[in-house]
């Protein structure tokens, strides 16, 4: 197509008047494929991150297209090793992941751990939500505690992978009733896909995930939301938190974008670029609304030295909860 000086006035002129340009005159994208790893099965928390990062970006127009790989097991550590290795020195791949990998490392004692890869950016953070079947015994948080504080072992309850936040919070909620964290019958799943089936298949008596993975089934009455456990409660659901019901238990999951190793510092600059873009964009910020996540946008050196601190302050709760 010949572009004229006349054909540019034109396109001046409509710009100046607030109408969008032919798709033809649009910027270029920044990237025209990314290639997204989520180291754990469909449906989860890091899936669900990923895929929100793919709507914001193609709307915004600031990626092509974004190519798809999952694979679970072990809280990232089975897919982790798999990224480090496959996609080291690409400029152009990402992985979803967070503090459950943090904690999933030290339980596996993987030799593969977060520090193997190149920190971009912490995008959000969840409080976790205490759920149980709508069609179970247990109905009310106070019947829940009892049941925890009279034996732990017979009150299974599902979440996200061993070591992972999920784990860390039953165990500290056991540790506050006064009996011991190693009692948790806790059962890991690979994701939040197959954790909700448990739940409502009434396999186990309880589960514990982000708000957005159980917000489906609590809408639809399937489940009943007990108590989260952030600091304060989830704008917009009334939902009560453990402190405000009498017990100290206070933690929640952020999560972040990472690159492979033996990047260029211009090849980090330039995923980090887009996915600050991505952040700053209306299509991201309508997903924070949407999904109940609380924006706790974090980049370059400031990202590294949290994750050194919060691996450090995992491997403290985790000795003290028997978990590592």
């Amino acid at each position: 197509m010949q572009f004229t000086k006349r054909d540019f006035l034109k396109l001046s002129a409509m710009s100046g008047a607030g109408l969008a340009l032919p798709s033809w005159a649009q910027a270029k994208p920044l990237f025209d494929v990314i290639n997204m790893f989520v180291p754990a099965a469909p449906g989860g928390g890091w899936d669900g991150t990923a895929r929100a990062l793919e709507r914001a970006a193609t709307t915004a127009g600031l990626v092509g297209s974004m190519q798809f790989e999952n694979v679970g097991g072990a809280g990232g550590m089975v897919g982790l090793p798999r990224f480090v290795n496959q996609r080291k020195g690409q400029g152009n791949a990402l992985l979803v992941g967070g503090s459950v990998m943090v904690g999933a490392a030290i339980a596996n004692k993987s030799p593969v751990t977060m520090k193997d890869v190149t920190p971009i950016a912490r995008l959000t953070e969840e409080a976790g939500v205490v759920v149980v079947p709508a069609s179970g015994n247990i109905k009310t948080w106070k019947q829940l505690t009892d049941a925890l504080k009279a034996n732990p072992k017979a009150v299974s309850v599902a979440g996200g992978s061993a070591g992972g936040t999920d784990h860390l919070i039953l165990g500290m909620m056991i540790q506050a009733l006064g009996r011991s964290p190693k009692e948790a019958a806790y059962v890991a799943f690979a994701g939040g896909g197959p954790a909700n089936a448990a739940i409502l298949g009434g396999q186990v008596t309880a589960g514990i995930s982000g708000y957005s993975e159980f917000e489906e089934q609590i809408k639809a009455g399937k489940m009943i939301a007990l108590a989260t456990s952030g600091s304060r409660r989830i704008p917009g659901v009334d939902v009560p938190t453990m402190t405000e019901l009498g017990l100290k238990v206070n933690m929640a999951n952020w999560r972040g974008v990472f690159a492979g190793p033996g990047l260029s510092a211009a090849q980090t600059t330039a995923l980090t670029n887009l996915v600050t873009q991505i952040v700053k964009s209306n299509g991201w910020k309508q997903e924070l609304e949407t999904r109940k996540w609380t924006d706790v946008f974090l980049a370059g050196d400031d990202f590294k030295r949290e994750i050194t601190a919060n691996i450090t302050d995992t491997e403290v709760v985790m000795k003290d909860l028997g978990l590592a």
